[in-house]
């Protein structure tokens, strides 16, 4: 290969057919099988291919007896056709999308703390733009949704990347962070002039189960401000059961900024002010890298990141020919 050509340059000189061939290539691995899936002759497959070889200045692939073989350059240059053919499959279908009007369905896991200013303000922009969507939405701990992305049953998660999964196969754009402490709005504590966090090592605590990266790194952080006391902790990832339990006692909890802010504005809890030491990484919104997104999915995800999109393979035949 040239080592003196840009990469601009030499893109100048690869067609989209011989991507579409090189696609054709490496499923047949014959280059009259190649040609007749392209409704081509065999002669003008093989004249695309030595065009595509003479302007990389490299062999694509080794023909042998009965049929060819990639040679090393060959399987990076695969690879690249089938992303480009990829990801023009997925404009394709997006356009159909938004001239149609999007319909089928939309799985979303989330995190309570993403619920109030994230997922909420966009499902409902979404629902105006797009009612013939069918929407559902499953409101758990980030090992519980992360699980859910990883089987397949959600299309999207806002939660927090686990130690459980590899993160190399995830897409993960961070969007909400730190976390605070809230009480009921009548809570003894305000009459106090302030509160230590060893004080608060003695309250009752309603907290996320184990697993959940927000309950680790809690007690994490009590542990490494020295407070060794055992914790009185009742545990529910519900959002519903916490705000009941907290209402009608003088328990605590963890939530995101952005979910305490949400009930405080409701009248219902208040923040304690107090420095928590506890670094929460922020919520995320997760997609698989290795799935592509349903074609309802994309339109969400675009409103909570500004960009993005699925990898939706499509029938490219007509389009490149």
């Amino acid at each position: 290969m040239n080592s003196g050509s840009t990469d601009a340059s030499l893109m100048l000189h690869v067609r989209p057919r011989q991507l579409l061939l090189l696609a054709r290539l490496d499923a047949h691995r014959h280059l009259g099988r190649a040609a007749e899936a392209m409704n081509n002759s065999q002669p003008a497959a093989t004249k695309l291919l030595q065009q595509l070889e003479d302007s990389l200045g490299e062999k694509l692939f080794e023909r042998l007896a009965r049929g060819m073989e990639p040679t090393p350059y060959g399987e990076i240059l695969i690879r690249y056709a089938r992303r480009v053919l990829s990801d023009f499959g997925t404009a394709r279908e997006e356009m159909l999308a938004l001239r149609s009007g999007l319909s089928g369905a939309l799985r979303v896991g989330s995190v309570p703390g993403a619920v109030p200013e994230l997922l909420a303000p966009a499902l409902v922009e979404y629902h105006r733009r797009h009612p013939q969507v069918a929407v559902s939405v499953v409101v758990e701990t980030s090992d519980v949704i992360q699980a859910q992305l990883e089987q397949g049953d959600v299309d999207l998660v806002l939660g927090r990347l686990t130690d459980r999964h590899d993160e190399a196969k995830y897409a993960s754009v961070p969007l909400l962070g730190e976390s605070q402490v809230v009480v009921r709005i009548a809570h003894p504590v305000f009459e106090r002039p302030t509160v230590t966090l060893a004080e608060m090592a003695n309250w009752s605590w309603v907290l996320q189960p184990p697993g959940s990266p927000q309950r680790g790194r809690f007690e994490a952080a009590m542990r490494e401000a020295g407070i060794q006391a055992r914790l009185d902790i009742i545990e529910t990832a519900s959002p519903i059961a916490i705000t009941a339990l907290l209402e009608s006692s003088d328990m605590a909890a963890v939530m995101p900024a952005s979910q305490a802010s949400h009930y405080a504005r409701l009248g219902v809890l208040r923040t304690v002010p107090v420095e928590l030491p506890v670094r929460v990484p922020p919520i995320c919104l997760i997609t698989r890298e290795d799935r592509a997104l349903s074609p309802a999915a994309p339109q969400l995800r675009r409103q909570l990141v500004g960009g993005g999109g699925s990898r939706w393979v499509g029938d490219l035949h007509a389009v490149l020919r």
